[in-house]
């Protein structure tokens, strides 16, 4: 494919675009909701690679279409040093624990106030356990933007993970709440090891106009973001189905929200 012919088609679809309104450039506010451990979460970083110099200049390093695809990615990195183990009881139950014991550096406390293993009920399947983390990471949009959350699928860990990570999308000019971070553990007889600072999950954003970049900025911390976060907090305990209110929410929503922290 000729490349120079696919950006002048594409520069041509930017100007329709921008014609019908649709803006080449959106901002997405991110921020960090935990008053106690906030120091922990360290902020999204763009996805980069340490690749040496190519050979060639038809090298993969050079194709628009796998860099433009790298550069949509932010990584949000691991905020501790954890190793779980899964230990079945003799009645065959299943009993989550911290596989350094004394050794860790999290307290008992801490982790409870951490993680949260789902009820058997609500797992989709027997044998694979459902767990959660807590991401305080709050984003949020003034343009419709939908927040995608994935897996670190760009990394290459030598450890690989037990597990497969649950992957989420939402609208995050209509619902800016917490993300979190579930992981399904396929196999109960390997640890899950996390390592402070390595990738522990991707965020990238899809908005109204494909080509549109996202300029990701720290939020400053508003009574307007927070009272909107709090109308929406927690629904979930009361409906099963949180789609349905986005209507609802997006009436009582404040006309912006997004406001770039000052440096």
């Amino acid at each position: 494919m000729d490349w120079d012919e696919y950006f002048a088609d594409e520069q041509e679809a930017r100007s329709a675009e921008q014609a019908r309104g649709k803006k080449r450039t959106v901002t997405v506010g991110w921020t960090v909701r935990s008053q106690k451990t906030s120091v922990l979460f360290s902020p999204p970083k763009p996805f980069t690679r340490d690749d040496p110099k190519p050979a060639s200049s038809k090298s993969v390093q050079f194709c628009p279409a796998a860099v433009d695809f790298d550069r949509r990615h932010f990584v949000i990195p691991v905020p501790v040093d954890l190793t779980l183990q899964f230990e079945r009881q003799p009645n065959g139950s299943l009993t989550l624990k911290d596989a350094n014991g004394e050794k860790s550096g999290m307290r008992e406390s801490g982790l409870r106030d951490f993680l949260l293993v789902g009820p058997q009920s609500e797992w989709r399947h027997p044998e694979r356990p459902l767990i959660q983390m807590l991401s305080p990471y709050v984003f949020v949009a003034d343009d419709p933007c939908f927040v995608v959350q994935t897996a670190p699928y760009l990394h290459y860990f030598q450890d690989q993970r037990p597990g497969l990570q649950m992957g989420g999308r939402f609208p995050i000019h209509i619902w800016p709440r917490p993300i979190s971070w579930g992981f399904e553990w396929y196999d109960v007889t390997k640890p899950l090891k996390l390592k402070r600072g390595e990738p522990w999950f991707y965020v990238h954003f899809e908005t109204e106009n494909p080509s549109a970049r996202v300029r990701l900025v720290e939020q400053e911390p508003t009574k307007e973001l927070d009272d909107y976060i709090n109308s929406i907090s927690d629904v979930s305990k009361y409906v099963n189905q949180t789609y349905s209110l986005f209507s609802e929410a997006q009436r009582k929503r404040p006309q912006t929200l997004v406001k770039a922290k000052k440096e």
